[in-house]
């Protein structure tokens, strides 16, 4: 279970699991983008294709055991930050199966880095359109800011000790896990003043979920012409609009798009093959 440190001093947890062609796993959860998150959707990557595939799971900066990161969030960080991975990994060339917010991740990387990625499955893609705004995701905020306000940040570390899953327990706020883990950090945000914490929660939000629709990290124009092979699974909520997944694949020209019912119980064994023969097809 290797660590790898990075120049701005952010240690980054990765796992690999099985054998053969490497996939890049980026987990669903938006601020708890990490390894566990994938046990709890109705495909696990890791149970299903271990037999076949070099799975490397890894928590993004401020999630699971990547918790000792500066508290800022960048998607410029994010993406080098997954480029180290697959170098420390020994992987030169790679396909990627991003959850939620992991969808954006592989979007940007392979923006940034085409010749790295050879194909990528999609689970979910967050994205902003008419059916929602940036108000929809910096409501998972709330809690957060509403403790620093009536209480002080010393209430958001209670919370964070308490239950450092933001996801589960929003009060704690994104660097929840740190809170829990290290206790000198704990100290610095249980000494900040309301106002100071406050403004490092807003700007940490907008900037993990910018108004720069639709997705987030990179631009329509560029979908147009992204150069690797998508297989997309749509969502159906407010976070995961249907209507964004089917944009990318009426826009990509390399997509294809899956039954938003795709992961029902119905249809989760003949998907999950789906998803096998479409990582055979594009391994690296």
């Amino acid at each position: 279970m290797p660590d790898i440190t990075r120049p701005d001093g952010a240690v980054i947890h990765y796992e690999t699991f099985g054998s053969g062609p490497a996939v890049l796993l980026i987990a669903p959860g938006g601020v708890n983008s990490e390894v566990g998150m994938w046990a709890r959707g109705a495909i696990d990557p890791i149970a299903e294709l271990a037999s076949e595939f070099t799975l490397i799971g890894m928590d993004q900066r401020h999630a699971g055991r990547s918790w000792n990161a500066p508290p800022h969030f960048s998607y410029d960080l994010a993406w080098e930050d997954q480029l180290a991975v697959l170098d420390d990994a020994g992987v030169e060339r790679a396909q990627v199966w991003g959850g939620c917010i992991g969808v954006g991740y592989l979007l940007r990387l392979i923006q940034e880095a085409p010749d790295r990625i050879s194909g990528a499955v999609g689970q979910d893609p967050v994205g902003l359109d008419h059916t929602n705004s940036p108000a929809t995701f910096h409501q998972m905020f709330a809690s957060t800011l509403q403790l620093a306000r009536e209480h002080g940040p010393e209430a958001v570390v209670r919370s964070a000790t308490k239950d450092p899953l933001f996801v589960r327990a929003n009060g704690g706020g994104p660097f929840a896990r740190r809170i829990a883990a290290d206790a000198a950090f704990r100290g610095e945000i249980a000494a900040m003043s309301r106002e100071d914490y406050i403004g490092l929660i807003e700007e940490f939000a907008w900037d993990i979920w910018p108004d720069r629709p639709p997705y987030f990290t990179v631009s329509e124009e560029w979908v147009r012409g992204c150069p690797a092979p998508l297989l997309i699974l749509p969502g159906s909520d407010d976070f995961h609009p249907t209507s964004v997944a089917r944009k990318i694949c009426a826009e990509a020209p390399d997509a294809r798009c899956l039954d938003v019912d795709c992961r029902s119980e119905e249809k989760r064994a003949a998907t999950t093959e789906t998803i096998r023969a479409f990582l055979r097809e594009h391994a690296a």
